[in-house]
């Protein structure tokens, strides 16, 4: 019986069948993924056969057992294995990144980190940038910077309150029709973002850590909701918040590959196997003297062309 992964626990997974059904399940059998090693072997978003209790399902329970193809999915090292990966959602037509330039302040790092990941697993992004009612005018002016830099990249970037609903219709009408993840770090705002489009969802929120300015987690598992009034097919997959973002099974030569502006740049380089770090001729380095590559997005790259520590992302 083929269904859809809605919900996971961490142990348990709630999959509705293509008949309306849903079943609490357990993954049946060791799930090992074309080879990479995952801390979830299922993720929300996943097509899945199940085995229910009338057909033999161990103790009476239902099982998880096969996992169809996945057409994307976004994934990151795994915080406490950094030689495995999480697996955060498959099969979506959109990836919202959820973030604040102030309270607390989500690093371009994190975003670039993010955005390659999704690039390299052919995932659209778009970015949310949370809390505009908060911001001074520094800040405004801030924010004006950062999304006109991704703007140029043609990322679609929309800014938003999720405590006023300043700018939630133009983002509401983005997301018909899609399957869409939400993630970001702690204390971006995600769960009242996602009470404010889905109200029966009711995520528990929390305030910021007053000493730190930073997030607690107030979602502890993905699940999957379904945007009423918002057309057919339009759903929010929430996911936990993270604190880092380690990339996973990046090779160095193809790094450069998901930056858009690097990567177009490249293409003039004197040397194809260039690293764009010291080579003569390079044109990812004239650009970024330039100023036709932020400096930012430069470092971005190159933190993950230093990725070979494999505790960085153990928290």
């Amino acid at each position: 019986m083929r269904g859809l992964v809605i919900k996971n626990t961490g142990s348990w997974y709630d999959v509705r069948t293509d008949d309306g059904q849903l079943f609490a399940c357990k993954v049946k059998g060791n799930f090992r993924l074309r080879g990479i090693r995952s801390t979830n072997p299922v993720a929300v978003g996943d097509w899945v056969e199940i085995t229910p209790p009338s057909t033999g399902g161990e103790g009476g329970g239902s099982f998880i057992t096969e996992i169809h193809d996945r057409r994307n999915y976004i994934i990151r090292r795994a915080s406490n294995l950094s030689k495995q990966s999480h697996i955060i959602a498959a099969n979506v037509d959109l990836a919202c990144l959820i973030v604040t330039i102030a309270h607390p302040e989500t690093s371009t790092t994190f975003i670039d980190r993010f955005l390659a990941s999704a690039e390299a697993y052919r995932v659209p992004v778009a970015i949310i940038f949370n809390k505009i009612d908060l911001y001074d005018e520094d800040e405004r002016r801030y924010l004006d910077a950062v999304m006109n830099l991704y703007r140029y990249l043609d990322y679609p970037c929309f800014a938003v309150s999720a405590e006023t609903g300043e700018g939630i219709e133009e983002m509401f009408s983005f997301l018909q029709g899609k399957t869409s993840l939400f993630s970001g770090n702690s204390g971006v705002g995600k769960s009242t973002l996602l009470n404010r489009l889905v109200p029966e969802a009711r995520a528990k929120t929390a305030a910021l850590s007053e000493a730190h300015d930073q997030g607690l987690h107030t979602t502890t598992f993905s699940e999957m909701f379904e945007i009423r009034g918002a057309g057919r097919g339009s759903y929010i997959i929430d996911t936990p918040g993270i604190r880092g973002f380690g990339t996973f099974d990046f090779e160095r030569a193809e790094v450069s590959h998901y930056f858009r502006e690097i990567f177009r740049f490249s293409q003039d380089c004197r040397f194809g196997n260039c690293t764009h770090t010291h080579e003569p001729g390079c044109a990812v380095l004239k650009a970024l003297e330039n100023h036709e590559i932020a400096e930012s997005r430069y470092q971005s790259y190159l933190s993950i062309l230093e990725d070979k520590d494999e505790d960085r992302y153990r928290h």
